[in-house]
């Protein structure tokens, strides 16, 4: 079920894009956040990606499955941290709509991704 390398899974090449996104969405918070809210979503959305490659270079499927349990821990922190920036004014929900789309589509491969791998 692993594969070789884990640019070959879509659920890290989703989670790569997402991370790209995020980039682009914190540089319009305000200039005070920084250090804060900015420096949190962007080590929330790169640490999706990383996770899941830590996991997947592991040598047991029990670890990767418990990266990938890491890897949607971020993803629920980066969600919230979007919902954050709307609710106080720093992002509209049009400009955080797309990301937070991708957050669920990652969120239900990396559900379905641990499942495939934990034995029944």
């Amino acid at each position: 079920m692993k594969s070789s390398d884990v640019r070959d899974l879509k659920v890290w090449q989703k989670a790569m894009d997402l991370t790209v996104e995020i980039y682009s969405l914190v540089k319009l918070l305000p200039r005070e956040e920084a250090y804060g809210l900015s420096d949190q979503m962007r080590r929330s959305a790169v640490s999706i990606p990383s996770n899941i490659a830590e996991g997947q270079g592991r040598d047991t499927m029990k670890e990767f499955v418990r990266f990938l349990s890491i890897a949607r821990g971020s993803l629920r922190e980066l969600s919230t941290q979007l919902e954050i920036c709307e609710r106080v004014n720093y992002l509209d929900v049009s400009q955080v709509s797309s990301a937070q789309k991708q957050i669920e589509e990652i969120d239900k491969m990396l559900n379905a991704l641990s499942n495939s791998l934990i034995p029944f």
